[in-house]
């Protein structure tokens, strides 16, 4: 059975890695399109092989271990040399600031070694089963979409297989994320997921995408910067930068620090406020490109992220901290859902706001209250990637994502109308989880 587990997981890891790597050299939009079902249906398929495994924990051994070191450190020089070549001090700044420290932990201190690398248990497979389901739907219609979405570049200038790399890298990189129980793999994923939507972001080659991928790098390094931050604690204070050790030492002022660590980074990535700008900037990016961040991948680390450490902060003040974040975050972004005019926008900030639900939830921590953020996480996901998918739809058709311009829809596109409306109504009318978990949200 053990052995059956680590297949599972290596494949829902390491086989997006290989798709997506094919992908860049395939040029024919057949044997793609094929590449991309049939990834799809082995990350669904292992994901749900891996519900009925059971708990699992082993390490990969000595060569991904040296591989993920030499790779992380490559990713922050590209993130240095990006920084650079934008001209912007932050990210320059903020790349120094991870790669300086990390240097020392790995080089002097010896001090990012750990014996039980990888973890699975109910909530990481829970995570890995909407990655891989709501991801595999996104990239499966991004086929179609990203033909109509380059309609006029023609195919000596597609940049369809850069995209397909980077989206399904995405997936591979959340389930290896949310399995990691060293901080420092998780941190590696971590930036990845950073690298990815920058990369997707700036997919169109607009100065305005450039700029909104600019401060979504930005923002995705302020949270790697208090990742480091918490290995930095915890090897100094623990003497281990196990996630596990973390979550398992008694309470104390540093370990309540490094859970802060934790909850600043988990805010960048699921646009908490004062984080929101990268997100609502990411709406400039190809439709897929806003489905997959909003509703099964980077907005959802937050997530995870409180959910995880919430046992081990109960009834402390850090508690009621990012409880408050949340809630605030809840109220403000769905009072300015109100104002807005483009489709996508208010999905945004609808997104936001939900997600801020969910991290109140998560951090209050009673029974209800997890299991309230849990089934908001499931069926929000189902809804929102069902949403923004049909937005694009409309967009690619009717050219506009301008609410106004969208009356008499039901005749114009009666099955994306259709659709859409069910994706509406999941949201907040019975017999759907959303509002189940809004329910259960209220009673806390």
């Amino acid at each position: 059975m053990a052995i059956e587990g680590q297949t599972l997981v290596a494949a829902t890891v390491l086989l997006p890695v290989v798709s997506g790597l094919a992908s860049l050299v395939i040029r024919d939009k057949k044997l793609r399109s094929t590449l991309v079902y049939l990834t799809a249906v082995i990350l669904i398929g292992a994901s749900a092989m891996l519900y009925s495994s059971g708990s699992l924990s082993f390490s990969p051994g000595y060569v991904f271990e040296t591989a993920v070191i030499v790779l992380d450190f490559g990713l922050l020089l590209y993130f240095l040399y990006s920084g650079f070549k934008n001209l912007n001090f932050l990210v320059i700044g903020l790349t120094l600031m991870q790669l300086v420290p990390l240097a020392y932990l790995e080089f002097v201190a010896h001090g990012l070694e750990v014996e039980t690398i990888l973890m699975v248990d109910s909530l990481s497979v829970l995570f890995t089963i909407i990655v891989n389901v709501v991801g595999s739907i996104v990239l499966i219609y991004s086929l179609s979409y990203m033909d109509e979405h380059e309609d006029h570049s023609g195919p000596e200038n597609t940049k369809q297989p850069r995209f397909f790399f980077f989206m399904i890298l995405l997936l591979g990189t959340m389930n290896g994320l949310v399995f990691s129980n060293s901080m420092y793999w998780l941190y590696f994923f971590w930036e990845v997921t950073t690298l990815c939507c920058y990369e997707l972001i700036r997919h169109d080659g607009t100065e305005e995408a450039q700029q909104n991928a600019v401060k979504a790098l930005w923002m995705g390094l302020i949270g790697g910067v208090a990742m480091v931050a918490t290995m930095f604690v915890g090897h100094y204070v623990l003497g281990s930068v196990a996630l596990s050790d973390l979550l398992a030492a008694a309470p104390s002022e540093y370990v309540l620090l490094a859970f802060a660590f934790i909850a600043i980074a988990a805010f960048t990535k699921s646009a908490q406020l004062p984080f929101q700008g990268w997100l609502l900037g990411a709406m400039v990016a190809p439709t897929p490109v806003s489905a997959l961040l909003h509703s099964s991948t980077m907005v959802n680390i937050g997530v995870y992220a409180i959910l995880r450490i919430a046992p081990a902060i109960q009834g402390t003040y850090l508690t009621y901290g990012i409880a408050l974040v949340g809630i605030f975050t809840f109220m403000i972004t769905s009072i300015l859902a109100l104002s807005q005019k483009l489709s996508k926008r208010i999905l945004a900030y609808s997104t936001i706001g939900n997600l801020g639900l969910m991290i109140f939830c998560a951090a209050m921590n009673t029974s209800l209250s997890y299991s309230a953020a849990i089934i908001l996480l499931v069926f929000h996901s189902m809804s929102k990637g069902l949403l923004f998918m049909c937005a694009g739809i409309v967009e690619n058709r009717l050219h506009t994502r301008y609410i106004e311009d969208w009356a008499g829809l039901i005749t114009r596109l009666p099955t994306t109308a259709t659709v859409m409306m069910v994706g509406i109504v999941s949201m907040f009318l019975p017999l759907f989880g959303v509002l189940l978990g809004k329910w259960a949200a209220i009673g806390i």
